[in-house]
């Protein structure tokens, strides 16, 4: 059985990614709502007077969810190719997305509280 690999090159990953993110970005509210989490917190990052490595740790840590964000819409198209059908391992696979995306976020306020905590208060 022939495998569905196309020839890679740098601008075609490059591509494919790209692809990758429109696709996610207009097919997924959740997705486009990690964009304006995204955007709000960079700005707010780099509003604050911090210096330059705590305003780099709140920045970085902004991209955690979005990456979540992707690879749980990666599974539940996954698990939707498979069945459209209720199922509990399919039940299982997008609620271990669900989670992988919450976890993000919990990451995500613990990385920002603890840096601002850093920053301001010792």
């Amino acid at each position: 059985m022939a495998l569905n690999k196309p020839e890679y090159t740098l601008f075609k990953n490059t591509r494919y990614a790209l692809n990758g993110l429109l696709e996610v970005t207009k097919n997924e509210k959740s997705f486009r709502l990690q964009i304006i989490l995204f955007v709000v917190g960079m700005v707010v990052a780099w509003s604050l007077p911090l210096g330059f490595i705590y305003k780099a740790v709140l920045s970085v840590s902004l991209f955690i969810p979005m990456i979540a964000e992707v690879i749980n819409s990666a599974i539940e198209r996954t698990v939707d190719l498979v069945t459209f059908d209720h199922h509990e391992l399919a039940k299982r696979a997008k609620d271990a997305g669900a989670a992988l995306v919450f976890l993000s976020l919990a990451m995500l306020a613990f990385i920002w509280g603890l840096t601002l905590y850093a920053a301001f208060c010792l």
